[in-house]
């Protein structure tokens, strides 16, 4: 108990305490400058009237129907090709994680350079197939998908997660399966995919839970820069820069509290839809079905 002392009085202090302050301010009206004053229901009712909420929990939503499975596929993509890689793996394994360690706000900067519809890397790659790229970062259609397609740039976390996956599937399925006459696709369907279901979905709920939670490099981009701020209002309004708004623009604390408690309860929702779903696709080894 003397050896997590340290841990638990930093978990009071840190994250239990400011949890519970904050289920307290969502019920009050609060500016940081004078006392909380309580209001009970009122910021909840706000929040269902507020039609930049709904905005911005849909943003939210279709930015994680589009980040969640591209870094997926993508990721499982790049570590099967690494499995083949040889003694090499250990230099394209570092190579592909440390654009985790990039900076989140030097991330923004390098999408709005990147995704630029005049000079960006993108739209030069894209004219070179004589297709003429839109606007990324001025178009809001297109404002979502760019940063969508800019979360590769840190799915090295989720390829290493995978790679050890797949390194721990016995080669003695795959040689039965080829015995049996299963084609190359076959084995990837009903021997790959199933051991490493638990990778899958491990990584699933982390992507979600991420995608909801995404503000740095989407503020970045466009919220901290005056030249993308007028095109990117709505477009890029994901909820949680709608929250760092209220409490740290407007200074409504107690708003931004419940706009925090309703995000947790929708993540949460959401968390144990795909847990109670998992029991369909997931296996563990040694499960008999």
């Amino acid at each position: 108990l003397g050896f997590l002392s340290p841990w638990i009085l930093g978990f009071l202090i840190f994250t239990a305490g400011p949890i519970i302050y904050s289920l307290y301010l969502a019920f009050t009206d609060y500016d940081i400058i004078n006392e909380p004053e309580f209001v009970g229901t009122a910021n909840f009712q706000q929040m269902m009237a507020d039609p930049r909420v709904r905005r911005a929990l849909w943003n939210t939503f279709i930015f994680a129907v589009m980040k969640v499975p591209l870094t997926m596929i993508t990721a499982l993509a790049l570590a099967m090709l690494l499995l083949r890689v040889g003694r090499a793996v250990g230099l394209f394994r570092t190579a592909f994680y440390l654009p985790v360690m990039t900076p989140a706000v030097a991330v923004g900067i390098l999408f709005l350079l990147v995704f630029n519809g005049d000079f960006g890397i993108v739209n030069r790659v894209l004219a070179v197939f004589g297709i003429d790229g839109p606007n990324w970062t001025t178009d809001g259609p297109w404002v979502k998908p760019g940063l969508a397609l800019m979360s590769l740039w840190a799915l090295g976390g989720t390829v290493i997660i995978y790679l050890a996956a797949l390194n721990n599937v016995p080669q003695d399925l795959y040689e039965a399966a080829a015995i049996d006459g299963a084609s190359p696709w076959k084995q990837f369907r009903h021997v790959t995919l199933p051991m490493i279901s638990g990778a899958l979905f491990f990584t699933f709920i982390i992507q979600t839970i991420a995608a909801f939670q995404t503000f740095d490099e989407a503020y970045t981009a466009f919220f901290g820069n005056r030249a993308t701020a007028a095109f990117s209002s709505d477009a890029a309004l994901f909820y949680v820069i709608y929250l760092f708004q209220q409490a740290f623009q407007f200074f409504h604390m107690g708003y931004a509290s419940a706009l925090a408690w309703l995000l947790f309860v929708i993540i949460m929702i959401i968390t144990a839809v795909q847990v109670r779903l998992s029991n369909r696709f997931v296996y563990y080894e040694g499960q008999t079905r």
